[in-house]
């Protein structure tokens, strides 16, 4: 007489299948990252100069036409906010609420900032360094640097000698193929240094890398003396200084680190600050596995509602040349949330977002 498997036991073969193949995929998928082994700084989180608070729930929200993600924001001569958004439209706040659309670059701009002409330099992820004004219209202006493309143009700033320094968040992870958030989110996981720092000189057309191996290069600020760029390295919850005077040359100083937050831009105010936007709390995950990359390439594996990803909290620091905060403004509950910056104009400051249907605004 022959024993028959039971439905038990058959049960269990399935289910050790089942956990083996799971086990293999977990190991063996491929995925486009290739993670590398760091030491995140232990998170002290939201204490001292980072002591939550609800500042900012007193902000007024004016609803975007037809878009989202008001990413970056400059301020024109006549004190208006200016701001590209997802559609890739760049708009202008008019003294009377409405909107006045400058131009459209066709890809996703995100840093602006006005020269001196006032004429606006644009940082657009998806086709590199472009330039805007009114008389000239809209061109294009670099896509590579030192041969290597520029796959995701951040933020930019204009140094008085008119140096326009700019940040490609990363040469791996293209923002035209995946969409800007899902390549920060990819760079980040990842943390290979694939960031970097550059500069393009209007009057020779030179261009030339200031820094590289940068964990996700975002916000850029020159400083007020004109001998240093500041640089947002979002996956290091860090500021960086990089020299850039005569005898500073190529000098790089950490100006903040271990931020409780992924610092995103940087923009310096009339009264000498400069804001800087807290997208996200860090993810106590991510943190833990800095020193295991093949787990954080398992994670990868994972789909992607169980990977890390950013939060939604309201987070706005303004800091001085020192690195020291001097404004904490939060919203816990994130009613205008992943903040990714601030400008400032003599009534109000304007603070920008990744995915907000609105710009907002806080008054002095």
């Amino acid at each position: 007489m022959t024993n028959t498997p039971g439905p038990g036991y058959v049960f269990k073969r399935f289910l050790l299948l089942a956990v083996l193949l799971f086990a293999a995929y977990l190991l063996l998928w491929p995925v486009t990252i290739e993670p590398r082994s760091w030491n995140a700084p232990r998170d002290r989180g939201y204490v001292g100069a980072y002591t939550v608070n609800h500042a900012l729930q007193q902000l007024e929200r004016i609803s975007l036409p037809n878009s989202v993600g008001p990413e970056d924001i400059a301020i024109d001569a006549e004190g208006r906010p200016v701001f590209g958004v997802l559609s890739g439209d760049i708009l202008r706040l008019e003294a009377d609420g409405s909107f006045t659309t400058l131009t459209t670059t066709g890809g996703r701009p995100l840093g602006l900032e006005f020269d001196q002409q006032g004429g606006l330099w644009i940082a657009d992820a998806y086709q590199g360094l472009m330039y805007w004004s009114p008389e000239s219209g809209l061109e294009l202006l670099v896509t590579q640097v030192d041969g290597v493309p520029v796959r995701y143009a951040d933020d930019v700033d204009v140094a008085a000698n008119g140096t326009v320094y700019f940040s490609d968040a990363s040469t791996r992870f293209a923002a035209d193929s995946l969409g800007t958030y899902a390549a920060s989110l990819l760079d980040i996981m990842e943390h290979g240094g694939n960031g970097r720092l550059l500069a393009f000189e209007p009057d020779s057309g030179h261009t030339y890398t200031v820094q590289g191996g940068l964990h996700f290069a975002n916000g850029v600020a020159v400083s007020h003396d004109q001998q240093w760029v500041m640089v947002v390295e979002t996956g290091s919850y860090r500021i960086l200084k990089i020299g850039i005077g005569e005898r500073n040359n190529g000098e790089v100083i950490t100006l903040m680190d271990n931020l409780p937050g992924f610092p995103d831009n940087i923009n310096d105010a009339p009264d000498g600050l400069f804001w800087v936007g807290l997208v996200s709390p860090r993810n106590s995950m991510l943190d833990a596995l800095s020193d295991y990359p093949l787990v954080r390439k398992m994670i990868q594996r994972l789909p992607a509602f169980m990977r890390p990803a950013a939060e939604r909290y309201g987070h706005l620091i303004a800091i001085d040349s020192n690195g020291s905060v001097v404004r904490n403004l939060q919203d816990p509950e994130g009613g205008f949330g992943q903040i990714t910056g601030a400008a400032a104009n003599d009534t109000y400051i304007y603070v920008s977002s990744l995915h907000e249907d609105a710009l907002a605004r806080l008054k002095r």
